[in-house]
């Protein structure tokens, strides 16, 4: 099966799923059966991010860096930046100075 096929069976099924299951605007009720919730998503979700030529070009040179103080062959931009995020989710200084940073940005 392909991803466009995967992709539309998904569609298909939210839109089978939305079609028979009412909006109900009353946040007040809570409800009285369990709720079952379905399988959790075992593959990974794929981020991108746009990067300037010169962002681009110094992550490279970190990269081959960070590999040589490392003794490997590379460093991949996925470790890197899964191990920022993972450092961004669980140390709450380097959160808020990411929010000041986006925050100036904008």
């Amino acid at each position: 099966m392909s991803t466009a096929d995967r992709v539309n069976a998904d569609a298909e099924r939210y839109r089978a799923y939305t079609a028979d299951t009412p909006f109900t605007s009353s946040v007040a009720a809570a409800p009285t059966e369990p709720v079952t919730i379905g399988p959790t998503r075992a593959a990974r979700t794929r981020r991108t991010v746009d990067l300037s030529p010169a962002q681009h070009r110094a992550l490279d040179i970190w990269q081959r860096e960070a590999a040589d103080r490392l003794g490997v062959a590379r460093v991949t931009g996925q470790e890197v930046l899964v191990a920022l995020v993972d450092q961004l989710l669980g140390d709450p200084k380097l959160s808020a100075q990411i929010t000041r940073t986006i925050r100036s940005r904008r």
